[in-house]
């Protein structure tokens, strides 16, 4: 692999964010801190491998939406118990979450998270209602590598997986700060455990496939001080995807990078969380 030091600059987060460990230091102790105050059910498998669980944090209020978020890390790190603060707005606004976890690269590829997190999706829809949520109302979101995720999911064909599952499994998306397309990935340091060609970096990317319900719309939003590659990344799927029929709104997060955009979700006093909370 040829490095190409203008896709490492845009992409290679940790570089641009040395202060990267403690932001993932106060995710994990305000995560914990949630996960004690409110309780929740943890560690429910929703696929045969053990990296395959999530966890759920109901609503408490019986027909509640449904909000699964998918974490970053580039396929490579994270751990859904970083991302349980994401929960707990939505829970106060009465939506019950799942924060999901997948196998990690180099030990999974990229094809098999994306399979992982579509039996997580079915998983959420089939079990929506014994835990007070509502199968019809499911929204979707993911940060980073999740939101790359989130656009896979989007173009499922869901009854060619279940033929009882709907072809609108997904009544929206929220991806901040994704990637739709990965062929610049390629040229990069990630790829030294993700491990994709161009040919595998184009038929994973969002960008190049069709929504499966053009009518569900689409939130892509992007901290202002992140890099022109992830503004691209979003530009470039809004207008491809709004060319494909579907409603696509895109949201520049003023003063936040590439972990802080992620946050804003969190938070009801910011225009994501909001338009989000619309969504769904």
């Amino acid at each position: 692999m040829v490095l190409d030091p203008t896709f490492e600059r845009h992409y290679n987060v940790r570089a641009a964010i040395p202060e990267h460990p403690a932001i993932f230091a106060a995710w994990k102790a305000r995560s914990e801190a949630f996960r004690k105050r409110t309780g929740g059910i943890f560690d429910v498998a929703y696929g045969p491998s053990a990296a395959e669980t999530l966890d759920l944090f109901p609503a408490g209020v019986r027909g509640a939406p449904v909000h699964l978020f998918i974490h970053g890390g580039y396929w490579q790190a994270l751990d859904k118990a970083d991302s349980s603060f994401i929960a707990e707005a939505f829970v106060e606004a009465g939506v019950t979450v799942a924060v999901v976890n997948y196998a990690l690269c180099p030990a999974a590829t990229i094809e098999a998270i994306v399979e992982q997190m579509r039996r997580a999706l079915l998983w959420l829809w089939r079990h929506a209602a014994e835990h007070g949520g509502d199968a019809q109302r499911i929204q979707v979101s993911g940060h980073s590598a999740g939101g790359h995720l989130v656009g896979m999911l989007m173009a499922t064909d869901w009854p060619g997986l279940d033929a009882k599952a709907p072809r609108r499994l997904i009544k929206s998306g929220v991806a901040i700060s994704g990637l739709f397309d990965l062929g610049p990935l390629v040229q990069t340091t990630i790829n030294d455990k993700v491990g994709m060609d161009a040919a595998t970096a184009g038929r994973l990317s969002p960008l190049f496939l069709d929504p499966a319900a053009p009518e569900s719309p689409l939130l892509l939003a992007v901290g202002g001080l992140e890099s022109e590659g992830f503004h691209g990344q979003s530009d470039t799927m809004a207008a491809a995807w709004r060319a494909k029929g579907v409603a696509v709104e895109r949201l520049t997060l003023p003063g936040r990078h590439h972990l802080s955009a992620v946050e804003a979700l969190a938070d009801p006093a910011t225009d994501l969380f909001r338009r989000a909370l619309a969504l769904v």
